[in-house]
């Protein structure tokens, strides 16, 4: 699917209030409301909308410990590693990568207990390097908000 500036122009919107009206998003941009839900049902269907989420404030939810986590492999069974990662509520990002390591993990947790516990489940796997997270200094939303 080819998007134009109209389709840019929805995505900023929604990513900006994905609860927004198609009423409302449409007077933004010069549109009926049933235009723009045509148009956000093809995005949605071509897989270039894959969700809608909320964010909310892990600190808030007692997940004080960020972490990134880089894996490497001891064996040639990723199948299992990648089921291991989907299954861990922990686990909130993880990417197959080049470059040192075979895995980069971003992980939450609310204590060191739990991170430990994790740490020992992963040695299952491969071994780790640990970094902590001391300041998340920007977080990014979306991609469309710089488009």
């Amino acid at each position: 699917m080819e998007l134009n500036d109209i389709d840019f122009q929805i995505l900023r919107l929604l990513s900006e209030n994905s609860r927004i009206q198609w009423k409302d998003l449409g007077e933004q941009i010069h549109m009926t409301g049933q235009a723009v839900g045509h148009r956000i049902k093809k995005l949605e269907d071509n897989g270039v909308i894959k969700a809608y989420s909320l964010i909310v404030d892990e600190m808030k939810l007692g997940f004080s410990y960020t972490a990134f986590v880089i894996i490497y492999m001891k064996t040639a069974n990723h199948g299992k590693f990648i089921e291991f990662l989907d299954v861990r509520q922990e686990v909130m990002e993880a990417h197959r990568v080049s470059g040192e390591g075979c895995y980069h993990v971003k992980i939450k947790v609310t204590s060191q207990e739990q991170l430990n516990l994790l740490l020992n489940a992963i040695l299952d796997y491969g071994n780790y390097t640990l970094y902590l997270s001391i300041k998340e200094v920007k977080q990014r939303i979306s991609l469309i908000e710089g488009r």
